[in-house]
């Protein structure tokens, strides 16, 4: 996408909520109306009592002051309410396309990027109605109005105050915009990377204070915030001259109005007013068209990261579900991205219902990758997965991760109570179910001991426990899911050799019944298999169980 066609695909995803946003639109021009009259009232007043006519105290004036107060109120409400909406329904929107392009993680994303799109760059398209549609709406309201008002007493007065105000209420905001579409882009990118920078130096600061490098990092952070900076002052600069041209027009529309013959004292003052408060009303035009090029560069960022093709679409027809949990790989060739080696080419593995199997090889060997492809989360380039004899790409992806469970060396915890962690796995549990899922991963004495039990705080990360009790909480979250087929992708890494064993030793009791996928770089002993593969070249190889 180019220019600021980013925009329009924005106010099309905003387009459910369009009665709070005509509202903010319709109570921002009713309040603009009520100003303005209430300014030429105020020129009217002001003009007589100069010339030294008596002014009788006006009810009139009373009720625009109060009822612009009233409105000015009510504008800020439903402005702000439709902007929040609009934008948490964008952040909503936003996941939802990143979960479904990236279901098996952020893969090449960076999280620090991710985050800057999710935050700064959602953020930043709050001024596309605050700062930019509204304003604007009502410089197209005051356009005509002001032409027709002040054409009533010179009509040559009325086209100059027409082309000043066109000037500056829709001229200037256009250049501007144009004049830093290019820099707004440069602008978004400088504050992810500032993002990246210090989240990386945040996520690893154990690693950067065991090498010493806390100087190089702070000096890579300091000279993107610098950049960053730089941008930033350029962009203020632009507006600002915008900003100035603007004000100068309306100084020269007020002295047009001053100078021009053939009108009354007080219907001059009272234009005067009116043309003030015009220009006034029309005047953060400017600036905001030097923001907007920021708003269509990060529009353009957002909708990058949520939008595109998924992986594997679910079918428009899907198959029958099938009653076999028999899986299937099939002359399988996958690469993660086209300009790298195949991960596998040819691969056909075969893995019966209920049985233990260990898929055993170096880092990098494609491992993990054979999960990916079982969850439905990548799709084969050549071959076919089948599930119960069914081809994944036929089945809904909801179904397949309902009947394929998978727990990962990095499974995450979240920040949460146990008891919400666990429901991850099945959110209709109830408590009894979430004990029995405790007890069959060998925690529940731990949660127990707890002083909130279930609703004990797990922490960021897991953090307030041990690397083997978080697992087994994984674990238990795995086993409530129910699920036929477990996937167990380098479960152990990182635990020490008799927690390993220890936990191992658990899954042989715990998933009995299931299928059991362990994927690992070596085994330990305790295991019980049924076969064992090695991936080799593209290929698995069966090996003695």
């Amino acid at each position: 996408m180019k220019g600021f066609r980013p925009l329009g695909r924005i106010l099309a995803l905003w387009r459910g909520r369009a009665f709070w946003l005509g509202l903010g639109v319709a109570v921002s021009l009713a309040a603009l109306a009520v100003a303005v009259a209430l300014m030429e009232r105020a020129g009217v007043i002001t003009a007589r009592a100069f010339l030294g006519v008596a002014v009788a105290a006006s009810g009139g004036m009373a009720a625009l002051g109060v009822g612009r107060v009233m409105l000015r109120y009510a504008e800020r409400m439903t402005t702000h309410a439709a902007t929040f909406r609009a934008l948490a329904d964008l952040r909503v929107w936003f996941f939802r396309g990143l979960a479904r392009r990236s279901a098996g993680g952020l893969g090449f994303r960076r999280a620090g990027d991710v985050l800057a799109r999710l935050v700064n760059d959602v953020d930043a398209l709050d001024g596309l109605y605050l700062r930019i549609l509204v304003p604007l709406a009502g410089a197209v309201l005051l356009l005509p109005a002001l032409v027709v008002l002040a054409g009533q007493r010179s009509l040559l007065l009325g086209m100059v105050l027409g082309l000043l105000f066109l000037l500056a209420a829709f001229v200037l905001p256009w250049f501007a915009a144009r004049g830093t579409a290019a820099a707004g882009g440069e602008l978004a990118a400088a504050g992810a990377g500032l993002r990246v920078a210090a989240l990386d130096a945040l996520s690893g600061l154990r690693e950067v204070r065991a090498f010493g490098a806390e100087g190089r990092m702070l000096a890579e952070v300091q000279a993107r915030e610098a950049r960053l900076f730089a941008l930033q002052r350029a962009q203020a600069q632009r507006g600002a001259i915008a900003q100035a041209a603007a004000f100068l027009c309306g100084q020269a529309a007020v002295l047009a109005v001053l100078l021009a013959g053939g009108i009354g004292p007080v219907a001059a003052v009272a234009l005067a007013f009116v043309t003030v408060a015009a220009f006034e009303a029309a005047g953060g035009l400017p600036r905001a068209g030097a923001l907007a090029g920021q708003a269509a560069a990060a529009a353009a960022r957002v909708l990058e990261a949520a939008e595109g093709p998924e992986a594997m679409p679910d079918p428009a027809r899907p198959a029958a579900l099938p009653v076999r949990f028999d899986l299937r790989f099939e002359g399988v060739r996958f690469r993660w991205e086209a300009e790298r080696a195949p991960v596998f080419d040819g691969l056909t593995l075969e893995i019966p219902a209920a049985a233990r199997v260990a898929i055993l090889g170096p880092s990098g060997i494609g491992k993990s990758s054979l999960a990916a492809l079982a969850l439905k989360v990548v799709a084969p380039e050549q071959g076919r997965v089948l599930l119960g004899g069914v081809d994944l790409a036929l089945l809904p992806a909801a179904a397949v991760r309902t009947r394929i469970a998978w727990l990962s060396q990095a499974t995450h915890l979240f920040d949460d109570t146990i008891r919400n962690n666990l429901l991850l796995g099945r959110p209709g549990a109830d408590e009894a179910a979430l004990w029995a899922a405790l007890e069959a991963a060998r925690i529940a004495e731990v949660v127990r001991a707890l002083p909130e039990g279930l609703d004990s705080w797990v922490g960021e990360g897991g953090a307030r426990f041990s690397g083997g009790q978080g697992r087994r909480l994984a674990l238990a979250r795995t086993l409530l899911s129910e699920a036929p087929i477990l996937i167990l992708d380098e479960p152990c890494a990182g635990l020490d050799a008799e927690t390993e064993r220890a936990f191992l030793a658990t899954l042989n009791v715990v998933a009995e019944g299931r299928t059991v996928i362990l994927i690992a770089h070596r085994l330990v002993g305790v295991e019980q298999l049924d076969r064992i593969w090695r991936v080799s070249a593209g290929h698995a190889v069966a090996a003695a169980a």
